[in-house]
C-alpha cells in the first residue's frame, strides 16, 4: 500500500543546513567546479544524428526494469556504463570520480554535516516526455512506489527514509531519523523518477509491454517483443543543454537487438548488424577478429584500462545447500580449480587471478597487510579468521599448470578428510552416510560451460561427481533469483565507492530474501559490521580501511571460487561510430559516442 505521498509537517528542531550545492560527493569535494560547462570525457562539439544499434544477450518480456517479475529492458533506467535513456534520476554520476553526483532533474542539493537529511531542489524546466512538469509530488510518488513495490534493492534503500515532505512544488526533503548512512543522500539522488499521472500503482508490479513515460532524452518507440526495442530522441527533451548532457545523447535513435546465443550474436556483429560489442571471451578477442572488416579498418578494436576495481568472475557456492555448508569443503574445491592451466589453454594468459571482490584497486585486501584502523575493525572477529588472511599473506593456490597437479590434489583431499569425506575407490563419500559428494554447476553460456567442464575434470580426480547444466538466460535468472542452485557462475561489478548495495550483495538480512544478490547465502556478523563501518566512514582513509576489512572478511568465508579477473575492457566497434579521445575513469561510455558524419 502506498502511503506518505502528501505533505508532511515537521515539528522537530532540524540540524543546521550546510547550504545548497550543485553537486554532492560521497567523500571529499566534487572534482568539477560550479559553473562547469561539460563533463571532461564528453565532446561538446559531437555531431547529433544517426542511429546506434546495440546487441543485447538474451530476451525480454517486460518494459519495466524496476520490478522483480519478468526479464525487462534494463537500458530504460540507468545500467552499467549507461545512464537512463528513458527514466531519469534526480542527479547524474560524474564518471571520472568514485561517487559524485551533479544536478539533473534536481538543480541543487543540500544536507547537513551528519547527512541526517537531504533536500533536492528541482529544476523548474524539467518535463516528462508528455510535456507535464516534474514536480515534488512525482518524486514522493516514485519514492513510495519503489519502496513498497520496487526491486529488493529499492525497497531496502528507500525504506531507510523515516519522513518525506514537499515544502513546495519544486522541493523535496527526506529525513533519515537518526540512521547513520552517509551514502543515503546519494542513493536517493539516483532514484528513478516516474510521473504520478501516468503510472498505475495498483498494477505496477505486473510485467507489461506498455511503454513507460519518463523525462529522459529518449522515448520508447517500436517494440518487437523478445527481439528488439527502438528508442527515439525526444526533440523537446528539457535537459539537452545541461552541463551533464553537453556532448551526450548524440544519436537520434538507439535500437536494442536481442540475441539468444553468443555465437549468433558475434556473427551478427561481423555482418555489421549492430555497432559495437564488449568482448568478454579471450579466444574470440585473440583469434576471432580475423575477418575482412577488422583487417581493413572497418572494425576498430579498443583496449581500455580503467581506474575501477577489475571485474571478476566467480563460481559461487550456495551455502544454503548441505553439500556446501562446511567451509572446509569449499576450501578444498578452491584448491582443485586449476587457474594456471585454464588461463594458458583457454585465455592466452590474458586474465589475472585474485581473491576478493575489489581486484586491482586500493580497496582490495588481497595480498595487503591490514592498517591499524582495519585491525581495530576486525579485532572482535579476528579469532574466527585464518591468520594468513588476517595478516595479508594468504594467496590463492597456484598449480604447476599441468592439469594434474598432485600438490593441490593432496591439499584438497586433506581438507575433505577433515570435513568427513573419504575416497571409496574412485568415489568420494561422506564417512557416516556413504553418500557421494556431488553437485550441479549452473551456467548460461558456452564460454562458462567450457570452463565449468574443465573444472569438473579436476574435481573428478578427487572423486567428486559434478555435473554442468547450461540453461537459457530466462531459466538462469529465475533460478539465480530464487537461490535454486548448488553452484552458479556470477559476477559482481564494483565501484570505487561501494555502499548500501554491499548489504544487498552479502548482508545477513539479504540471505533469505529472493531477488537479492546474496547468492551464496552469507550470514556473518563480521560482514554486517564491516558494511556498517563503511557506511559510517566520513574520511576517505577510514572508508578504504572499512572496505578492505569487508573484502578480507569475505575472502575468509570462502564463499566463491575466483575464476578470473579482467584487467582491461575490450571494445570492438564499426568505424561509423566515433568516441571522445578522453576516456572516463569508469571506462567506455556509449552515451558520449556519435555517428561519423557522412561525406558531402
Amino acid at each position: 500500500m502506498l502511503v506518505g505521498l502528501g505533505l508532511w509537517l515537521a515539528t522537530e528542531v532540524r540540524p543546521a543546513v550546510a547550504g545548497e550545492s550543485y553537486a554532492i560527493a560521497m567523500h571529499g569535494a566534487p572534482a568539477l567546479p560550479a559553473g562547469f560547462t561539460h563533463m571532461p570525457y564528453a565532446n561538446p562539439e559531437a555531431p547529433k544524428g544517426g542511429r546506434l544499434v546495440l546487441g543485447v544477450d538474451g530476451t525480454f518480456d517486460s518494459l519495466n526494469p524496476m520490478i522483480v517479475r519478468g526479464l525487462p529492458v534494463q537500458q530504460i533506467v540507468a545500467v552499467q556504463q549507461m545512464r537512463g535513456l528513458v527514466i531519469e534520476s534526480l542527479m547524474a554520476r560524474g564518471n571520472d570520480e568514485a561517487f559524485t553526483l551533479y544536478g539533473l532533474l534536481a538543480k541543487s542539493v543540500e544536507t547537513d554535516d551528519a547527512r541526517s537529511y537531504v533536500t533536492f531542489h528541482l529544476n523548474p524546466l524539467a518535463r516528462f516526455s508528455d510535456a507535464q512538469p516534474v514536480l515534488a509530488d512525482d518524486v514522493l510518488f516514485s519514492w513510495a512506489l519503489l519502496r513498497d513495490k520496487g526491486r529488493p534493492n529499492h525497497r531496502y534503500y528507500y525504506s531507510k527514509v523515516k519522513k518525506a515532505e514537499a515544502p513546495d512544488p519544486l522541493t523535496v526533503r527526506f529525513d533519515f531519523g537518526g540512521a547513520v548512512d552517509r551514502e543515503l543522500p546519494l542513493i536517493l539522488g539516483l532514484m528513478p523518477i516516474l510521473p504520478r499521472h501516468a503510472v498505475d500503482a495498483a498494477t505496477f508490479e505486473e510485467t507489461s509491454m506498455t511503454p513507460l513515460i519518463g523525462s529522459g532524452p529518449y522515448r520508447i518507440g517500436e517494440v518487437r517483443p523478445g527481439a528488439s526495442v527502438t528508442l527515439t530522441r525526444n526533440p523537446d527533451y528539457w535537459g539537452r543543454d545541461l552541463p551533464v548532457n553537453r556532448g551526450v545523447w548524440n544519436f537520434d535513435e538507439i535500437r536494442l537487438d536481442y540475441y539468444r546465443e553468443a555465437n549468433g550474436e558475434f556473427e551478427a556483429f561481423k555482418r555489421g548488424l549492430y555497432d559495437f560489442r564488449v568482448e568478454t571471451e579471450p579466444l574470440r578477442w585473440h583469434d576471432g577478429y580475423d575477418f575482412p572488416a577488422a583487417r581493413n579498418g572497418g572494425v576498430i578494436r579498443d583496449t581500455i584500462k580503467t581506474g575501477m576495481p577489475q571485474p571478476s568472475e566467480f563460481l559461487v557456492f550456495n551455502t544454503r545447500r548441505p553439500v556446501f555448508s562446511d567451509i572446509r569443503v569449499r576450501q578444498a574445491l578452491l584448491q582443485l580449480y586449476d587457474f594456471e592451466w585454464i588461463n594458458r589453454n583457454y585465455f592466452f594468459g590474458l586474465y589475472a587471478h585474485s581473491a576478493g571482490f575489489f581486484a586491482g584497486s586500493e580497496l582490495s585486501a588481497y595480498g595487503r597487510a591490514p592498517d591499524q584502523r582495519e585491525r581495530e575493525l576486525l579485532k572482535p572477529f579476528a579469532s574466527h579468521m585464518p591468520a594468513d588472511i588476517l595478516d595479508g599473506s594468504y594467496r590463492l593456490p597456484v598449480s604447476d599448470g599441468s592439469g594434474r597437479d598432485r600438490t593441490t590434489l593432496r591439499s584438497a583431499l586433506n581438507l575433505l578428510s577433515q570435513a568427513g569425506y573419504e575416497l571409496d575407490g574412485t568415489v568420494l563419500r561422506q564417512r557416516s552416510t556413504k553418500m557421494p559428494l556431488t553437485f550441479e554447476i549452473l551456467v548460461t553460456s558456452r564460454d562458462q560451460e567450457r570452463i565449468a567442464l574443465a573444472f569438473t575434470r579436476d574435481l573428478k580426480r578427487a572423486g567428486i561427481d559434478a555435473s554442468v547444466r547450461a540453461v537459457d538466460a530466462v531459466q538462469f535468472e529465475q533460478r539465480r533469483l530464487g537461490f535454486d542452485f548448488d553452484m552458479i557462475w556470477n559476477r559482481w561489478d564494483q565501484s570505487l565507492s561501494p555502499g548500501n548495495e554491499q548489504a544487498f550483495y552479502w548482508g545477513s538480512a539479504a540471505a533469505d530474501n529472493p531477488g537479492t544478490r546474496n547468492y551464496m547465502g552469507a550470514r556473518d556478523p563480521a560482514i554486517d559490521a564491516m558494511i556498517a563501518a563503511m557506511l559510517e566512514a566520513r574520511e576517505h582513509p577510514d572508508f578504504v580501511s572499512a572496505v578492505r576489512a569487508l573484502d578480507r572478511t569475505l575472502i575468509a568465508g570462502f564463499y566463491v571460487i575466483p575464476v578470473l579477473n579482467i584487467q582491461e575492457q575490450w571494445i570492438a566497434r564499426w568505424n561509423r561510430i566515433e568516441r571522445p579521445s578522453v576516456t572516463a575513469l569508469s571506462g567506455y561510455l556509449p552515451e558520449t559516442w556519435w555517428q561519423r558524419p557522412q561525406p558531402k
